[in-house]
């Protein structure tokens, strides 16, 4: 809860630092890849995977079928790496990415959210 203190204290609202990264692939494998991987390099603290059904237009036809959300967790400062990573590991030719601000949270939460998506130190 220091930190969130700490971040007010110096004019900086809960939510300005936090974001929800939101992408969408064909293959529970592929998510599951995708969520490590991103974990692994502290880009995001948690990715929670989804199994959805999409519908959406595509080459001027409509389509539909089974995909897998990607929501992680991560900050403003993480993002533009987060967001590289995807685009690496991604297999569509184009993939959803999509920002979402923070508005609020719990302040411990979005304590571990900061605390495990800080580059490690060596």
């Amino acid at each position: 809860m220091e930190m969130a203190r700490d971040r007010e204290k110096a004019g900086m609202g809960m939510q300005e630092g936090f974001v929800v990264l939101s992408s969408t692939v064909g293959s529970d494998a592929r998510a599951r890849d995708i969520a490590s991987a991103l974990v692994s390099a502290r880009l995001a603290a948690c990715v929670q995977v989804t199994p959805v059904e999409s519908t959406y237009r595509w080459r001027g036809e409509v389509q539909a079928g089974p995909e897998f959300l990607l929501q992680a967790k991560t900050t403003r400062q993480r993002l533009a790496e987060a967001e590289a990573l995807i685009l690496r590991l991604h297999d569509y030719e184009l993939p959803e990415i999509l920002v979402l601000p923070v508005l609020g949270g719990s302040a411990a939460y979005l304590d571990w959210i900061d605390a495990n998506t800080r580059p490690e130190e060596a």
